[in-house]
């Protein structure tokens, strides 16, 4: 068995946490996310994600988020994988690139670089978009945002956009699902989604 890493992305309320325990469940596979699976991880997510760190700048903050990534690989994706285990990880590195580099407007080429670096090179088989309109994601967030959840409407509006010219940009690569709909009706079109690309789940 070829072990097959699958990223399930989105912005924040997309369904992505659910999704990814539902397809790791189908496939028999280890289930992680980013940021914050490892120890190291777990600090770093408690400064991201406080919305009193207001004066955090954004190139501390994409660099706080690489590191993340290396432990999360080094500890958690690289190992599974080298043992045959199939990962499901919500969010990976298309994430860095909508938040950071699309939301933020730091430069692409070089967040790929560092991104290259903090994860060996390792790259998802299948990135999975949950696309949801913005609307729907304010929504379900509600009226209790962290960091990111509530840095504006712009900002995820950038996002957004940011996942799907990466998502049109490589086809091969990215399946974007219609994130609205129940938790079953959106499982379905995953399922389907992963059995089409990569010949797995039910």
């Amino acid at each position: 068995m070829t072990a097959r890493l699958v990223a399930v992305e989105g912005v924040d309320a997309s369904g992505k946490s659910t999704q990814a325990r539902l397809l790791a469940e189908s496939l028999g596979a280890v289930l992680t996310f980013q940021f914050g699976a490892t120890g190291v991880g777990s600090e770093v997510r408690r400064m991201l994600l406080d919305p009193d760190n207001d004066a955090l700048d954004d190139r501390t903050e994409a660099l706080l988020i690489v590191a993340d990534k290396a432990q999360h690989v080094a500890e958690v994706v690289g190992p599974a994988l080298r043992a045959g285990r199939h990962v499901v990880t919500d969010r990976f590195t298309a994430s860095t690139l909508a938040y950071q580099g699309y939301g933020r407007g730091l430069d692409l080429a070089e967040l790929k670089t560092m991104l290259r670096f903090a994860t060996t090179g390792i790259e998802p088989d299948l990135n999975l978009l949950l696309d949801i309109p913005l609307d729907l994601a304010s929504r379900r967030l509600g009226p209790s945002l962290d960091r990111f959840e509530g840095a504006g409407d712009g900002f995820l509006d950038r996002v957004r956009a940011g996942y799907l010219a990466m998502a049109g940009a490589d086809p091969a690569g990215w399946a974007v699902v219609d994130g609205d709909g129940s938790v079953d009706d959106v499982a379905a079109r995953v399922s389907a989604a992963v059995r089409d690309r990569l010949g797995e789940g039910r």
